[in-house]
């Protein structure tokens, strides 16, 4: 049987439960068997980052609604009914029935027996005539506590580091769909977009941090149906992303720039730009294909720019290699992402505390690394998307201790005035909010 929305998300959210893997890793090796329409992908991803944003409510729902505890139920049935709750309770433009009755076939081409397909049926309908009395997502669990739809893990740290009413607030913000964030090359074409979306009904407003952002919200369209992106004049990149490249300043002619975690691109087409027409070189080193493949088709589409030398291997193999020192570097460390739930719920579900002792053990690899590619009086920018103090501020500090020839300085003093605010004992560290992601940046100068 043809593979239909609802059928896909329920099989991402089994695979997401047996292997902690990216949803879109599951759903890219899925498609390339069964692929789906533009418009049915786009309601299967809507079904399962809906479901992972509020799974713990949804099963406060099924625990009113069923007699059977949820850890008994079959994987694929609790998850049919998860979708199911999902769309009854979140998606208004899908009708209840319309929910049920497919979520129901979904669970009937696994070649489930009648009875659970009846259960299915039974539990959704009956969703849908006690939908007034069952609880909303707002209502305290048993406990007095609000329902944050976040591991335990992830709260305890979140109370520690920044305090109950933060904690709760950046839950908040990560059970909502984020707003679309464009790095645009000019302020002519900033300004087009802005109206053209404002035409379309689509709220769209200028970033209140970097210079060049727009902000869009609700866009159900395709990105590369956006004007610009096709020729590389306009990308999606976070503002706290395009604040990082901001910190490498400044940019004299003649400067060597290496972004050494370039992944697909955002900083790497970004620089470019910064660094044009002064007579810069930049490289960019990326190890793992699939990303590294993107990276070249992002630099092929911007087509402006100062030249990049592109490198598929290791940070490591890049260094061996030898070759003359850098005036600046970029580390994006490959991090636990918490800083950008909000964007990626499967991370919430994935991630374990002890995940964290991998990630700083191989940040400091990568900032060692960079520090025998710098040149003297170079700028070391160390960035991540997580906000947890072991991969940030604490990482930053050791490899201070460790390495007397850097400084740390401030990074408002390369920043606008605007992002004032978003700095932290100098480092540059946003909690995730609606107009930025959750960051850290660190701007280390070598010295002589």
């Amino acid at each position: 049987m043809k593979m239909t929305p609802r059928s896909a998300a329920i099989t991402i959210l089994c695979e997401l439960d047996k292997a902690r893997v990216p949803v879109s890793a599951i759903f890219d090796r899925m498609e390339q068997g069964a692929a789906l329409e533009r418009q049915d992908r786009q309601l299967a991803m809507k079904i399962v980052y809906g479901v992972l944003r509020n799974r713990d409510y949804l099963d406060r729902l099924l625990a009113h609604l069923c007699r059977q505890p949820l850890g008994k139920m079959k994987p694929y049935v609790h998850q049919a009914l998860r979708c199911g709750l999902f769309q009854i309770f979140f998606l208004d433009r899908i009708p209840p029935s319309a929910a049920v009755n497919e979520t129901v076939k979904a669970v009937k081409a696994k070649n489930s027996p009648s009875r659970l397909q009846g259960f299915v049926n039974g539990v959704l309908r009956e969703s849908i005539r006690q939908k007034a009395q069952l609880p909303n997502p707002e209502e305290p669990d048993e406990s007095g506590r609000p329902l944050l739809n976040h591991p335990a893990w992830l709260t305890n740290r979140w109370q520690q580091h920044y305090g109950e009413e933060e904690m709760r607030r950046i839950c908040q913000h990560n059970n909502h769909e984020p707003l679309l964030c464009l790095r645009v090359d000019s302020i002519d074409l900033l300004t087009e977009l802005r109206e053209s979306f404002q035409v379309q009904s689509i709220a769209a407003i200028s970033g209140n941090y970097a210079p060049k952002a727009l902000l869009v919200r609700d866009y159900r369209g395709k990105i590369d149906e956006i004007k610009g992106i096709d020729q590389g004049t306009v990308q999606v990149q976070d503002q706290a992303s395009q604040l990082a490249s901001m910190l490498l300043a400044p940019f004299s002619p003649g400067l060597s720039c290496l972004d050494g975690c370039a992944g697909v691109g955002g900083k790497t087409t970004h620089l470019r730009l910064l660094l044009d027409e002064k007579n810069c070189r930049l490289t960019a080193v990326e190890p793992d294909i699939r990303r590294y493949q993107l990276l070249k088709q992002n630099l092929q589409r911007q087509n402006k720019g100062c030249p990049v030398g592109l490198h598929h291997q290791t940070l490591q193999k890049f260094a061996e290699s030898g070759g003359a020192a850098f005036d600046r570097i970029i580390i994006d460390a490959p991090c636990s992402g918490t800083g950008v739930i909000g964007r990626h719920p499967d991370i919430r579900w994935n991630r374990r505390e002890q995940d964290l002792e991998d990630f700083v053990v191989r940040q400091l690899e990568l900032l060692n690394l960079a520090a025998t590619l710098l040149a003297e009086d170079g700028i070391l920018v160390y960035a991540t998307c997580s906000i947890e103090p072991e991969e940030n501020s604490g990482l930053v500090e050791r490899f201070l201790t460790e390495h007397s020839e850097f400084t740390l300085t401030d990074c408002a003093s390369f920043l606008p005035p605007s992002c004032n605010e978003l700095i932290r004992e100098g480092y540059l560290a946003p909690l995730p909010d609606t107009t930025i992601d959750g960051f850290f940046c660190a701007r280390l100068c070598r010295k002589r």
